[in-house]
């Protein structure tokens, strides 16, 4: 079988979010795919399997399988080109190549809603200006950028929450919006540049700064640019991707 390594959301080697993407040569075992995931020790690992007017398509960390990741299936689109309908656990998602280069994501929106959840043990010494949840992460906004690109969160602490992913974000400057994402609850203490992230920045920001078309940096150590548009209850999500590696799935 093929296997490809692709950083996502960046239009440079080595920056952006690396993502492993294994194109199927038949139905697998959710075992085995989750073995290999662990040997390859990206964030996320896309398996996709074509099938006449679909392609099959399951994500997982070196922990777990998760029900939407952005920048492995950024990296498939890389891989598989022109348009594709992926069936997956979060329904059908439909994702474009254009000829640009530039890769297209259409994502189900997840605003969040604001909530009382107390996170002074998981950033100590911060003071949000808005704490909420997101279907399946909690969504903190800090006050600046730079208390965002600062931020140490206590990753024991965010592990005992309800979810163990949490999304800090703050208005940008040169972008609309910055953002960070830990996921220690799916084995991934820090991811570079999360796509499905960006379907509870956009709505949010969206809605606080008036416009459905916005930028977002995510400022990691590598860090990535995703542009969104809010459509109704749907983001579309546009990057750029480079392939880095491929060879040949042995086993």
């Amino acid at each position: 079988m093929r296997f490809y390594v692709v950083d996502a959301f960046t239009g440079d080697a080595f920056a952006g979010n690396p993502a492993g993407v294994v194109v199927l040569d038949g139905p697998a075992d959710p075992g085995w795919m989750q073995r290999v995931a662990a040997e390859m020790k990206h964030s996320e690992t896309a398996f996709v399997l074509p099938s006449g007017d679909t392609t099959g398509l399951r994500w997982f960390t070196p922990a777990t399988e998760v029900d939407l990741c952005g920048h492995a299936t950024v990296a498939a689109t890389q891989v598989l080109g022109g348009e594709q309908t992926y069936d997956t656990r979060s329904g059908l998602l439909r994702c474009t190549k254009h000829a640009d280069g530039w890769i297209e994501l259409d994502f189900p929106a997840d605003e969040p809603r604001a909530t009382q959840d107390d996170v002074s043990r998981i950033l100590p010494g911060y003071t949000p200006s808005y704490v909420g949840r997101a279907r399946e992460n909690l969504f903190v906004e800090l006050g600046t950028a730079e208390e965002v690109r600062r931020a140490e969160p206590d990753l024991d602490a965010l592990r005992d929450t309800w979810t163990g992913r949490l999304v800090v974000t703050a208005k940008g400057s040169g972008t609309d919006f910055v953002s960070r994402f830990f996921g220690p609850g799916v084995g991934v203490d820090e991811d570079p540049v999360t796509g499905s992230a960006h379907c509870c920045l956009a709505p949010y920001w969206s809605r606080k700064l008036g416009r459905t078309a916005l930028v977002g940096a995510q400022v990691s150590a590598r860090g990535g640019v995703v542009a969104t548009t809010v459509d109704g209850d749907r983001v579309r999500l546009r990057g750029q991707a480079v392939t880095v590696v491929s060879g040949e799935l042995h086993v």
